[in-house]
């Protein structure tokens, strides 16, 4: 594969992801300003996450034997298929139709957004070459710049809501996807990630030890932040704040903005531009240590601002602050971990290895999505930190489980 290739692929990945955040954001704040309940909200976005969750199983192998071309032009496809459909809701349907029907065509998004996600991940690996650190900077980039421009995107969405209304919002962000849909099936054309052996489907399970404990780290890490920032955050500061469309939305852009350039710059944070085995102690390497390390950090920065809003201590200034301190403790978690998925990974199963990883990212966004809904209703706010705080724990005790690195490319089993 050659840059301009990977160039295609990570720029249809971020007109795919702009208008991801901006329909997250446009269906939460219509709804809401429909009168549906936290818990109602939240499961708008069930079928949104499950779909995830067979997607990258699924999605993995069929990249591994058609190509992640294939694989991204469907997922492009899909989601202006989705936006079109959402313009197709009225306002005078029963509750119960609407929730099905959005529900609905929120899966076949869940279903667009984690091809898309897998094929422009799963390319790095065929890029990044053997250059000190460069596997580990390119993975850094490509999702920080991610999930920068989601965060521009949940800002996006508030806005067309605010100035065009749902409807003309829908077919704005459709437009958006088909175009760069159109680009890619007109310049690209080559068989990217296609493995060179027939993979059989049972092999979507993996049998790598780490890849599994990196896999289950990531299901509680990612709960932890959606049990407060799907639902419970956005909810909270419209309802109890009394926060316009504009400024909720303006802040979970800025959140995930900031994130994403965090998510850039972890190699230079983490003080480490390769695990290549100079800092080892004990058969840890450095990026590993680190993973434990901020692991811990992010626990203890979610118990704090947990204590302080329960008190009720300046709850605007700590969910504020609290959460921006929260959000750079998290984007170094999960870049350091979405290094260490390829990093575990070898060329022939990195789509499989992926797939079955985003698989466990999309369970916990899944489950962090659900009790979001169900922790607000229950008890506001707070519960719904308390919850994400016990979800960091978990992560943290996972992570102490993960190998070196190199000792973990060694020991992985082949695949049949």
């Amino acid at each position: 594969m050659n840059v301009r290739n990977y160039a295609l692929v990570t720029t249809g990945y971020w007109a795919f992801t702009l208008t991801d955040g901006a329909l997250r954001m446009l269906v939460l704040l219509h709804f809401n300003e429909l009168g549906y309940s936290p818990v109602v909200l939240a499961f708008l976005f069930l079928a949104y996450e499950f779909m995830g969750i067979v997607t990258n199983l699924i999605g993995g192998w069929v990249g591994s034997r058609t190509g992640l071309g294939l694989t991204l032009r469907v997922g492009l496809g899909l989601q202006v298929a989705a936006l079109v459909a959402l313009t197709l809701q009225q306002e005078s349907w029963a509750e119960w139709t609407s929730v099905v029907f959005v529900m609905a065509v929120q899966a076949l998004s869940g279903v667009a957004k984690d091809l898309t996600k897998m094929s422009s991940k799963s390319a790095v690996k065929f890029v990044a070459g053997d250059e000190d650190g460069a596997l580990f900077k390119m993975v850094a980039i490509l999702t920080g710049s991610k999930n920068a421009l989601k965060g521009v995107g949940f800002f996006l969405g508030a806005a067309l809501l605010a100035s065009l209304g749902y409807e003309a919002a829908l077919w704005t962000l459709a437009a958006i996807v088909g175009i760069a849909l159109v680009a890619i099936m007109a310049m690209l054309n080559e068989d990217i990630g296609k493995s060179k052996k027939r993979t059989p489907l049972g092999s979507i399970l993996s049998k790598s030890g780490p890849v599994n404990r990196l896999s289950a780290a990531r299901v509680f890490l990612f709960a932890s932040r959606d049990i407060w920032f799907v639902v419970a955050l956005p909810v909270f500061l419209e309802e109890e704040l009394g926060w316009s469309f504009y400024a909720v939305g303006g802040f979970l852009a800025a959140w995930v903005i900031g994130y994403g350039g965090v998510q850039s710059m972890a190699p230079r944070i983490l003080g480490s531009t390769r695990p290549d085995g100079s800092d080892q102690a004990n058969g840890v390497d450095r990026d590993v240590a680190g993973a434990r390390r901020w692991a811990m950090i992010l626990g203890l920065i979610a118990l704090t601002i947990a204590a302080l809003v329960t008190a009720g201590i300046a709850v605007t200034a700590v969910i504020v602050g609290g959460l921006i301190i929260f959000g750079v403790a998290f984007a170094v978690n999960s870049s350091v971990h979405s290094y260490l998925i390829l990093a575990y990974s070898n060329e022939d199963d990195v789509s499989i290895d992926v797939g079955f990883y985003y698989s466990a990212n999309a369970v916990g966004r899944f489950v962090g999505t659900l009790l979001s809904g169900v922790l607000y209703l229950w008890g506001g706010l707070p519960v719904a930190l308390w919850g994400a705080a016990a979800f960091v724990g978990v992560t943290w005790l996972l992570t102490l489980r993960l190998p070196a690195v190199d000792r973990a490319v060694a020991a992985a089993p082949p695949k049949s």
